[in-house]
């Protein structure tokens, strides 16, 4: 027992200082009064948790976290699924666009997303100029200042920077099936899409659950993706819980740090609650489908 603790005592240690520890202060957090300069004034009890909730754009956060996470993960999962088949077959080059492929995840976020600011830029973006040269559009669009376009730009990028992990998720996935049970399928004259359905998707299920579940956790907590690009726009119209947090703590005229960590609680609760539902839809329909 005495062994087993010292090798398991350095592991335990970095668990409970970027888990536990951060955990018990954020609830410590979330139920204490604080001064507009960030000290702690004394006991709220549920004082914070009743205010985010009476928060009047609190719906329409709710709302825009709901679609961030559900478009993201959904494109981000079908074109990775097929990038990782692409990405499998032997073609000339392949390595390079495979080193390519893992640019976008290799970069850090934050310049990332200043790039796209740039490229979606109303007066001098590329995008603009492209569309603009080509005779889509007679006028700039204004992709991070109409409420028309804000998400859907939001969730380009969005998708951009997941596709490469999770392709590489499935391209292991797929490397991990036997080649044998291909071969049997096409004797018995199955045809490419037979295969495709019947074989391969059901034994990359698990590489899809994996990839689903992570996804989910990064995108419901991706702040400088959505905070870059939304920065211009006042209020919490364009929000999700993530920057939610923040500007309720560093941009709102209270900056209440209180109310902030309640609506960190909630956005911890939130990933919880659907990583759990996910989890049981897809344990039911592999129950139905067996």
């Amino acid at each position: 027992m005495g062994q087993a603790l010292l090798w398991l005592g350095p592991a335990l240690l970095l668990i409970f200082g970027v888990v536990v520890y951060p955990a018990v202060e954020l609830v410590k957090a979330s139920l204490s009064r604080y001064s507009i300069t960030g000290l702690r004034k004394g006991d709220a009890g549920l004082d914070n948790y009743t205010n985010v909730l009476a928060n009047e754009s609190l719906g329409t956060v709710l709302t825009n976290t709901l679609v961030w996470v559900v478009a993201v993960v959904a494109l981000t999962i079908l074109i990775s699924l097929g990038l990782a088949q692409f990405l499998t077959k032997e073609f000339w080059g392949r390595r390079i666009v495979r080193w390519a492929v893992i640019v976008p995840w290799a970069a850090s976020l934050v310049i990332t997303a200043r790039l796209f600011s740039l490229i979606y830029s109303y007066y001098y973006g590329t995008l603009n100029a492209v569309l603009l040269k080509i005779g889509l559009v007679d006028t700039p669009i204004d992709f991070l200042g109409d409420d028309r376009w804000i998400m859907p730009s939001m969730i380009a990028v969005g998708v951009f920077v997941s596709i490469p992990f999770t392709a590489y998720v499935f391209v292991a996935g797929l490397h991990a099936i036997p080649t044998d049970v291909y071969e049997a399928a096409r004797i018995d004259g199955a045809s490419p899409w037979q295969i495709w359905r019947r074989i391969t998707l059901p034994l990359l299920r698990p590489a899809i659950l994996v990839a689903t579940v992570l996804n989910m956790i990064y995108v419901f907590n991706s702040f400088p993706i959505i905070y870059t690009l939304n920065e211009s726009n006042p209020g919490f119209s364009h929000d999700t819980t993530i920057t939610f947090m923040y500007k309720l703590a560093f941009k709102s005229a209270e900056k209440d740090v209180g109310q902030s960590a309640a609506a960190g609680l909630f956005n911890v609760l939130l990933i919880l609650v659907a990583v759990v539902i996910y989890l049981r839809v897809s344990r039911w329909r592999e129950e139905e489908e067996s």
